[in-house]
Protein backbone atom coordinates (compact mmCIF):
# COMPACT_ATOMS: atom_id res chain seq x y z
CA UNK A 1 0.00 0.00 0.00
CA UNK A 2 1.26 3.22 -1.21
CA UNK A 3 1.99 6.03 1.63
CA UNK A 4 0.99 9.27 1.30
CA UNK A 5 3.74 12.19 1.32
CA UNK A 6 2.30 15.42 0.77
CA UNK A 7 -1.16 17.11 0.06
CA UNK A 8 -1.51 20.43 -1.92
CA UNK A 9 -4.98 21.88 -1.66
CA UNK A 10 -5.83 23.10 -5.22
CA UNK A 11 -8.71 25.03 -4.71
CA UNK A 12 -10.08 28.56 -3.64
CA UNK A 13 -12.05 29.19 -0.45
CA UNK A 14 -15.83 28.61 -1.57
CA UNK A 15 -17.22 31.89 0.89
CA UNK A 16 -19.27 34.70 0.29
CA UNK A 17 -17.36 37.15 -1.99
CA UNK A 18 -15.82 34.49 -3.83
CA UNK A 19 -15.09 35.99 -7.36
CA UNK A 20 -17.21 34.54 -9.73
CA UNK A 21 -17.37 33.86 -13.99
CA UNK A 22 -18.85 37.42 -14.49
CA UNK A 23 -22.76 37.24 -14.39
CA UNK A 24 -22.61 33.60 -12.98
CA UNK A 25 -24.42 33.35 -9.58
CA UNK A 26 -22.81 35.04 -6.78
CA UNK A 27 -21.92 32.58 -3.45
CA UNK A 28 -24.02 33.92 -0.51
CA UNK A 29 -23.68 31.34 2.26
CA UNK A 30 -26.35 32.25 5.45
CA UNK A 31 -27.09 30.55 9.00
CA UNK A 32 -30.06 28.54 8.36
CA UNK A 33 -29.93 27.10 12.41
CA UNK A 34 -27.80 27.57 15.34
CA UNK A 35 -27.04 25.58 17.91
CA UNK A 36 -28.43 27.74 20.72
CA UNK A 37 -31.74 28.30 19.06
CA UNK A 38 -32.09 25.17 17.12
CA UNK A 39 -29.99 22.47 19.00
CA UNK A 40 -27.45 22.28 15.50
CA UNK A 41 -25.77 24.55 13.50
CA UNK A 42 -26.75 24.46 9.74
CA UNK A 43 -26.15 26.59 6.97
CA UNK A 44 -28.05 27.50 3.77
CA UNK A 45 -25.66 27.67 0.72
CA UNK A 46 -26.27 28.78 -2.82
CA UNK A 47 -24.04 28.97 -5.61
CA UNK A 48 -23.95 28.29 -9.06
CA UNK A 49 -22.48 24.82 -10.80
CA UNK A 50 -19.17 26.75 -11.88
CA UNK A 51 -18.64 28.23 -8.38
CA UNK A 52 -14.95 28.56 -6.53
CA UNK A 53 -13.06 25.80 -7.95
CA UNK A 54 -14.98 23.61 -10.49
CA UNK A 55 -14.81 21.42 -13.23
CA UNK A 56 -16.83 21.61 -16.49
CA UNK A 57 -18.77 18.53 -17.85
CA UNK A 58 -19.11 18.38 -21.63
CA UNK A 59 -22.69 19.32 -21.23
CA UNK A 60 -21.70 23.33 -20.30
CA UNK A 61 -21.12 23.74 -23.97
CA UNK A 62 -22.89 21.37 -26.17
CA UNK A 63 -26.48 20.32 -24.74
CA UNK A 64 -27.06 16.45 -26.22
CA UNK A 65 -23.26 15.92 -24.15
CA UNK A 66 -22.79 14.11 -20.45
CA UNK A 67 -23.29 15.55 -17.71
CA UNK A 68 -21.85 16.15 -14.76
CA UNK A 69 -23.10 12.85 -13.24
CA UNK A 70 -23.15 10.82 -15.93
CA UNK A 71 -19.40 10.87 -16.79
CA UNK A 72 -16.51 8.29 -15.66
CA UNK A 73 -14.83 8.78 -12.39
CA UNK A 74 -11.88 8.51 -14.12
CA UNK A 75 -11.61 11.70 -15.64
CA UNK A 76 -11.81 13.26 -12.33
CA UNK A 77 -8.28 12.12 -11.13
CA UNK A 78 -5.33 11.02 -12.76
CA UNK A 79 -1.12 11.32 -13.47
CA UNK A 80 -0.75 14.63 -14.27
CA UNK A 81 1.57 16.99 -15.98
CA UNK A 82 2.12 20.63 -14.90
CA UNK A 83 3.18 23.13 -17.45
CA UNK A 84 4.82 26.09 -16.17
CA UNK A 85 2.97 29.33 -18.21
CA UNK A 86 3.70 31.73 -15.22
CA UNK A 87 5.72 33.35 -17.45
CA UNK A 88 2.59 34.89 -19.26
CA UNK A 89 1.50 38.12 -19.29
CA UNK A 90 -2.02 39.10 -19.61
CA UNK A 91 -4.29 37.49 -22.11
CA UNK A 92 -1.51 36.07 -23.45
CA UNK A 93 -2.21 32.48 -24.89
CA UNK A 94 -0.46 29.78 -24.25
CA UNK A 95 0.92 28.38 -27.74
CA UNK A 96 1.17 25.17 -29.44
CA UNK A 97 5.07 25.33 -29.85
CA UNK A 98 4.99 25.89 -26.14
CA UNK A 99 2.98 22.52 -25.20
CA UNK A 100 5.12 20.90 -27.65
CA UNK A 101 7.45 21.21 -25.60
CA UNK A 102 6.50 18.47 -23.31
CA UNK A 103 5.70 15.92 -26.21
CA UNK A 104 7.08 13.25 -24.35
CA UNK A 105 5.75 13.77 -21.07
CA UNK A 106 2.41 14.29 -22.31
CA UNK A 107 2.15 10.89 -23.51
CA UNK A 108 2.66 9.58 -20.33
CA UNK A 109 -0.06 11.28 -18.07
CA UNK A 110 -3.97 11.66 -17.92
CA UNK A 111 -4.40 15.09 -17.20
CA UNK A 112 -2.47 18.55 -18.35
CA UNK A 113 -2.10 21.08 -15.94
CA UNK A 114 -1.28 24.53 -16.62
CA UNK A 115 0.53 27.19 -14.25
CA UNK A 116 0.21 30.67 -14.31
CA UNK A 117 -0.18 31.68 -10.86
CA UNK A 118 -2.84 33.84 -11.52
CA UNK A 119 -4.67 32.73 -8.57
CA UNK A 120 -2.81 35.04 -6.50
CA UNK A 121 -4.94 38.26 -8.23
CA UNK A 122 -8.91 37.14 -6.88
CA UNK A 123 -10.32 40.53 -6.11
CA UNK A 124 -8.05 42.72 -8.29
CA UNK A 125 -9.53 43.59 -11.82
CA UNK A 126 -6.11 41.71 -13.38
CA UNK A 127 -7.91 38.72 -12.23
CA UNK A 128 -9.93 38.28 -15.44
CA UNK A 129 -7.40 39.67 -18.02
CA UNK A 130 -5.45 35.98 -17.09
CA UNK A 131 -3.09 34.09 -20.12
CA UNK A 132 -5.23 31.37 -21.23
CA UNK A 133 -5.06 28.26 -23.75
CA UNK A 134 -4.42 28.47 -27.62
CA UNK A 135 -7.16 26.81 -29.72
CA UNK A 136 -4.37 25.31 -31.39
CA UNK A 137 -2.80 23.32 -28.26
CA UNK A 138 -5.89 22.59 -27.30
CA UNK A 139 -6.50 20.49 -30.43
CA UNK A 140 -2.88 19.25 -30.29
CA UNK A 141 -3.72 18.04 -26.70
CA UNK A 142 -6.94 15.94 -27.54
CA UNK A 143 -5.27 14.41 -29.99
CA UNK A 144 -2.56 13.36 -27.57
CA UNK A 145 -4.95 11.47 -25.53
CA UNK A 146 -5.70 14.06 -22.83
CA UNK A 147 -9.34 13.96 -21.72
CA UNK A 148 -8.79 16.34 -18.95
CA UNK A 149 -7.16 19.82 -19.30
CA UNK A 150 -6.96 21.90 -15.58
CA UNK A 151 -5.52 25.63 -14.85
CA UNK A 152 -5.06 28.04 -12.09
CA UNK A 153 -7.16 30.62 -13.60
CA UNK A 154 -10.74 31.45 -13.74
CA UNK A 155 -11.22 30.46 -17.68
CA UNK A 156 -9.22 27.97 -19.84
CA UNK A 157 -10.21 30.26 -22.76
CA UNK A 158 -9.93 33.71 -22.80
CA UNK A 159 -12.56 35.63 -20.47
CA UNK A 160 -14.53 38.14 -21.95
CA UNK A 161 -15.02 37.30 -25.40
CA UNK A 162 -18.31 34.96 -27.19
CA UNK A 163 -15.69 32.45 -28.46
CA UNK A 164 -14.49 29.61 -26.84
CA UNK A 165 -12.69 27.00 -28.75
CA UNK A 166 -10.79 25.25 -26.27
CA UNK A 167 -14.53 24.53 -23.88
CA UNK A 168 -16.09 23.61 -27.12
CA UNK A 169 -13.91 21.21 -28.67
CA UNK A 170 -13.83 19.60 -25.13
CA UNK A 171 -17.45 19.32 -25.05
CA UNK A 172 -17.47 17.50 -28.30
CA UNK A 173 -15.04 14.82 -27.80
CA UNK A 174 -16.67 14.25 -24.15
CA UNK A 175 -13.62 15.99 -22.43
CA UNK A 176 -13.05 17.42 -18.87
CA UNK A 177 -12.39 21.11 -17.92
CA UNK A 178 -11.09 21.98 -14.57
CA UNK A 179 -10.81 25.83 -13.40
CA UNK A 180 -10.26 28.05 -11.35
CA UNK A 181 -8.24 26.15 -9.36
CA UNK A 182 -5.38 27.42 -7.01
CA UNK A 183 -1.55 26.53 -5.75
CA UNK A 184 -0.27 25.01 -8.66
CA UNK A 185 3.15 26.60 -7.50
CA UNK A 186 3.30 24.69 -4.51
CA UNK A 187 3.38 21.49 -6.10
CA UNK A 188 7.34 20.69 -5.76
CA UNK A 189 7.58 17.06 -6.84
CA UNK A 190 7.16 15.31 -9.74
CA UNK A 191 4.61 12.98 -11.19
CA UNK A 192 1.73 14.15 -8.68
CA UNK A 193 -1.46 12.85 -8.80
CA UNK A 194 -4.55 14.99 -8.70
CA UNK A 195 -8.12 14.55 -7.88
CA UNK A 196 -11.41 17.19 -8.21
CA UNK A 197 -14.07 15.20 -7.96
CA UNK A 198 -17.47 16.76 -8.07
CA UNK A 199 -20.66 16.49 -6.07
CA UNK A 200 -22.96 14.28 -8.21
CA UNK A 201 -25.39 16.95 -9.34
CA UNK A 202 -27.85 15.19 -11.63
CA UNK A 203 -28.63 16.33 -15.18
CA UNK A 204 -25.92 19.35 -14.19
CA UNK A 205 -23.29 20.94 -16.58
CA UNK A 206 -20.76 20.99 -13.62
CA UNK A 207 -19.53 21.20 -9.88
CA UNK A 208 -17.66 22.94 -7.68
CA UNK A 209 -14.48 20.52 -6.21
CA UNK A 210 -12.19 20.75 -3.53
CA UNK A 211 -8.85 19.55 -5.85
CA UNK A 212 -5.75 18.17 -4.40
CA UNK A 213 -2.34 16.91 -5.75
CA UNK A 214 -0.95 14.09 -3.80
CA UNK A 215 2.50 13.03 -3.48
CA UNK A 216 3.31 9.44 -3.18
CA UNK A 217 6.12 7.87 -0.67
CA UNK A 218 8.11 5.70 -2.78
Amino acid sequence: MQKIKKIVDLSHELRNGTVVYPGDPVVDITVATTKEADGYNLSNVHIGSQSGSHVDAPYHFKSDAKTVDRMELSYFMGNALVIDASYKKEREAITLEEVKKYEDQIRQVDIVMFRTDWYRYEGEERFFDHPYLSKEAGEYLLASGIRTLAIDAINLDETGGTQFPVHEMYARESGLIAENLAHFDEIDFAEPFVIFLPLKLTGVDGSPVRAVAVDFAG
